[in-house]
């Protein structure tokens, strides 16, 4: 059992390489142990036993506080700094002070400014779309500002109130429309965050093969914010991507000096190229627009909160948070925790009947991010048959013609069967 390491900006994964993971609760612990399974048998399959996952259990959470006294014990996350990546259930969040949420607090002490969540349809799986089939793109959601950094003051407290005397009185602001009932809140955006985000979304795109990278923002309305977060974008794919990529900005500037014919010709002589094409659009619309012409788009960058929309949208889209996968990264440390995007489910805990798609999917994530992409395409495969014959648990099989209703861990045995 070795260590997971970074040597000189690159990932060295040993064959036998340790993963913390966090059980995590209500269904945390019927997630886990499915997932498991079917990795290992997966990684037993592709590799005929030359590689396999050290497990290595980490508490966080409600087990983490009934055993230790801590929601999140330092343990914990030394064994993610130590060990780079890890895979994580759903966790409760502790109510009435504290910790505001133990996934931001891993998120943010380990600097994971990637919130990465591919989203694709699978044959089979319900969705309310006509053509699912359009959907395949890749978000990429900043992880450490906007509102995850963002600070309030209550309505009627001090601070509420010596925040907006500096406001008005300092600022000149004459804007809040009712200010002695107001709450106030902050949120930061920086070059430097936008900047580490874009580059992330643009090499992951120019790796893949991908057509676009779109940068989804309210710019219109938010100008040095979420508009700073569109310029300092395009300025940075045009200053270290050069003749890669081919932005929007640089059409305005061709269609100003030369006029929209010129514009239009270098747009599509980029497409012609290969040329990865890094464009923007306003929030709103792009919300509009996924549902309508979600082939447009590819690689989706957008702050924190435009983030959190999107992808909950486009997983129901091809059939519901369930079987969306998701990864909190840092590409330049090497730090990486993969996780179930669905909430703890206490109603159904414990009754066998939960799906574990959304974490198994995630540690897809995870081993193509180590480089075992032949385990991670073995259980894409398994998955795409068993939809395919309307086989799944009971939240997907219901809509499915003809659908067969597995437990938790009888669709476990069918995947690792599969392989």
């Amino acid at each position: 059992m070795e260590k997971i390491r970074m040597e000189h900006g690159k990932m060295v994964v040993p064959d036998c390489p340790v993963v913390p993971f966090i059980e995590g609760d209500g269904v945390g612990p019927e997630i886990t142990a499915a997932t498991q399974r079917i990795v290992n048998a997966a990684v037993e399959r592709a590799y005929g036993g030359s590689r396999r996952i050290a497990w290595k259990e980490v508490l966080a959470g409600g087990k983490a506080y009934e055993t230790v006294g801590s929601w999140l014990p330092d343990e914990t996350m030394e064994a993610f700094r130590e060990y780079l990546v890890g895979i994580k259930g759903p966790l409760t969040t502790p109510v009435g002070g504290g910790i505001r949420s133990l996934n931001v607090a891993l998120r943010q002490t380990l600097d994971l400014y990637v919130c990465l969540r591919p989203v694709r349809w699978f044959k089979g799986v319900a969705s309310p779309l006509k053509e699912p089939q359009k959907v395949d793109m890749h978000i990429f959601r900043e992880n450490t500002e906007d509102i995850y950094a963002g600070i309030e003051w209550n309505a009627g407290t001090p601070e509420a109130e010596k925040f907006l005397h500096f406001l008005t009185e300092q600022m000149g602001v004459t804007k809040v429309r009712f200010p002695e009932s107001s709450s106030f809140g902050v949120k930061p955006v920086s070059r430097e965050g936008t900047e580490r985000l874009v580059r992330a979304a643009i090499e992951y795109a120019l790796e893949r093969g991908l057509p676009s990278v779109t940068l989804v923002h309210k710019g219109n309305i938010m100008k040095f914010t979420e508009g700073g977060f569109k310029n300092w974008g395009y300025a940075l794919a045009e200053r270290e991507f050069g003749d890669r990529v081919f932005t929007s900005s640089q059409a305005d500037r061709i269609k100003k000096d030369q006029g929209a014919e010129a514009a239009r010709c270098a747009s599509d002589e980029a497409r012609t190229a290969g040329k990865l094409i890094v464009n923007d659009c306003i929030a709103d619309a792009f919300l509009q627009n996924t549902l309508l012409t979600p082939e447009r788009y590819s690689v989706i960058a957008t702050l924190n909160l435009n983030g959190d929309y999107i992808s909950d949208q486009l997983a129901a889209m091809v059939g519901g948070i369930g079987i969306a996968p998701g990864a909190n990264i840092n590409y330049r440390s090497g730090h990486a925790i993969f996780e179930a995007t669905h909430g703890t489910a206490p109603d159904i805990a414990g009754t066998n009947v939960v799906n574990p798609c959304s974490l198994l999917l995630s540690a897809v994530m995870m081993l193509d991010y180590m480089g075992w992409t032949e385990a991670g395409k073995l259980i894409t495969e398994a998955l795409e048959k068993s939809f395919g014959q309307g086989r799944a648990t009971a939240d997907l099989a219901r809509f499915m013609p003809g659908g067969i209703s597995l437990t938790t861990s009888d669709f476990a045995e069918e995947i690792a069967a599969a392989l």
